[in-house]
């Protein structure tokens, strides 16, 4: 990609991610793209595990924890403002919304996140309430 790109959050959300959080897509460049996720109070997101890409999450705001594991481990992190956590190819992961409000954070995504078959919905920690693994 060349030029200068210049992105606002937008007001309503572009999708919904395979793991039910609410998405408002950034910027996008070569080796990466930058997205905004809102996982709504007291939900629980269906577990993915991407094939492909890394990510790297910023909370901005709300409370909860994020499940992750891969092959040698699995840990449960608070998440609130403020933490920065990283996803690996290849790694389960699940988020859960505990609070007063949504659990927000942005995203990048390295290389840029490449579509709807990227995620593969796994089993996780906690019974998901959104999501593609919600009947």
């Amino acid at each position: 990609m060349t030029g200068f790109q210049t992105a606002r959050l937008p007001a309503a959300a572009d999708a919904m991610a395979p793991d039910g959080c609410e998405v408002r897509l950034l910027a996008r460049v070569g080796g990466g793209s930058m997205a905004h996720f809102t996982l709504p109070d007291g939900a629980v997101s269906t577990a993915v595990v991407h094939r492909t890409v890394d990510e790297i999450w910023y909370f901005l705001s709300g409370r909860g924890e994020l499940w992750r594991g891969d092959a040698d481990r699995e840990e449960v992190v608070p998440v609130q403002s403020g933490v920065c956590v990283t996803i690996a190819q290849g790694t389960r992961f699940q988020v859960r919304a505990l609070g007063d409000g949504p659990l927000v954070a942005v995203a990048v995504t390295l290389p840029p996140w490449p579509g709807e078959d990227e995620a593969r919905v796994v089993d996780g920690r906690w019974l998901p309430t959104v999501g593609q693994g919600v009947d």
